[in-house]
């Protein structure tokens, strides 16, 4: 690895490599795994910290379910198995204009008072651009007034390892042969059989050392 990286220096090469990237996403090395073994449920074995956020934003409530449905389809609101996912409360909003606004409800000079929603949504940290851009494009405020706080929970998409399951056990040397048939691989070191069917396995197709 070093003399190459060295060759590549020296060659003015740029090497770019997406080996952990690829291992740590569903569709990745090990979701291709699972896709050809037939795995069903699939979940990620180790999940990572810190790549999400949370969208907290105020919108009219004539333009919350708009504004709400374009964020959805950039992306935000997705929670494991499930989309479209947020909270939402109902309040007052006040605001005043001056001179060289142009607000949508409201006089310049005046305050105004409006029902407003606060929505709050999730978003994976690295469509914060597009997120934020789609709500700017959506919502009918001049100024759109909202807050993105950056959150250490896990990403249940997101992480080392995959586990799944198929609908009907295997026996061990079922699953050893299958094996065999789907990576066209001769040979398998495996321990001792148990006697036990197997249903559910983990897939880790790198080297491991943190689990």
């Amino acid at each position: 690895m070093e003399r190459t990286i060295i060759q590549a220096i020296k060659n003015d090469i740029a090497i770019y490599a997406i080996h952990t990237n690829l291992d740590n996403v569903l569709a990745g090395v090990n979701g291709k795994i699972a896709e050809k073994l037939g795995l069903n449920n699939l979940s990620v074995l180790a999940p990572k910290g810190g790549p999400l956020s949370k969208l907290f934003f105020y919108v009219p409530a004539s333009h919350a379910g708009n504004t709400m449905n374009a964020l959805f389809e950039a992306g935000a609101g997705h929670i494991g198995n499930y989309s479209e996912c947020s909270f939402r409360v109902n309040g007052i909003g006040t605001f005043k204009p001056n001179e060289a606004a142009n607000p949508f409800i409201g006089e310049t000079g005046k305050r105004q008072e409006d029902e407003e929603f606060k929505v709050e949504m999730l978003f994976p940290s690295w469509l914060e651009g597009s997120v934020i851009s789609t709500l700017k494009a959506n919502h009918p405020y001049e100024e759109v007034a909202y807050e993105i706080i950056p959150l250490s929970n896990k990403h249940q998409g997101i992480g080392a390892g995959i586990a799944g399951e198929w609908e009907i056990p295997l026996t061990e040397a079922e699953f050893l042969q299958k094996l065999k048939q789907v990576f066209n691989i001769p040979v398998i070191k495996h321990t001792k059989f148990t006697g036990k069917p197997v249903k559910r396995i983990s897939i880790c197709g790198v080297q491991g050392f943190f689990f």
